[in-house]
């Protein structure tokens, strides 16, 4: 069936203009952003089809390419979404005060579906609220040899910042801290100390999550 062939009141389009934003499904909502189908496959079923695929979200580009009716420009739209989504779930803690390492967790919950690891800074005044927004260190597996305390500080230093807190995924779901993230805290408290910049915690982000500093390693 093609999309003109379902009755108007029960498009995507209609159906927000008359009942809200709210009241259409995920596969509605991709179909908005999409506009079309293809030859053999209207936009709501595609849109349904591509949401069944696991990590649909994660895909790049030349990922989503692969799959049958989405061509360069659909797999643009779908990467500019999802960006945009990601960059706006990490502005939530704009201006946010942080009391506790569950308070991160709450704002930096998108982690948790990212299949790499992402390394987030977030730089505080003094009153404990988020200088402009979490900024983005690095994205991979943690490496001492390759996260440089300059790469994190910097920030600081330039947002004037009096303290600050690193946030990462674990993309298995285990928050438990591994050798590097130790190893990567203790050295990056070290370089703190010497700035006069003060690292108020680590948290780890998946299913749940975990602290440095709830736990007494910070």
């Amino acid at each position: 069936m093609k999309i003109k062939d379902i009755p108007i009141e029960n498009q995507p389009r209609e159906r927000l203009k008359r009942n809200g934003i709210d009241s259409l499904s995920n596969a509605e909502l991709l179909a908005i952003i999409l506009q079309k189908g293809s030859k053999n496959e209207n936009v709501i079923d595609l849109s349904n089809r591509l949401l069944s695929i696991p990590n649909f979200n994660e895909m790049s580009i030349h990922e989503l390419q692969k799959i049958k009716g989405i061509g360069e420009a659909k797999s643009m739209q779908i990467k500019a979404i999802f960006e945009l989504s990601n960059r706006l779930n990490s502005k939530q803690v704009y201006n946010k005060e942080i009391t506790c390492a569950k308070d991160v967790y709450e704002n930096m919950y998108f982690l948790k579906d990212k299949k790499k690891e992402h390394l987030y800074g977030l730089y505080l005044d003094t009153k404990n609220k988020i200088i402009d927004k979490a900024e983005l260190i690095s994205i991979g597996i943690l490496d001492a040899s390759l996260i440089h305390p300059r790469e994190i500080f910097s920030q600081a230093i330039r947002k004037s910042a009096k303290s600050m807190i690193l946030v990462h995924n674990h993309p298995s779901g285990d928050t438990n801290p591994s050798d590097e993230d130790i190893d990567i805290t203790k050295r990056l408290m070290d370089a703190a100390k010497l700035l006069e910049i003060k690292l108020l915690d680590h948290v780890i982000i998946g299913e749940d999550f975990f602290s440095f500093r709830e736990k007494g390693l910070l």
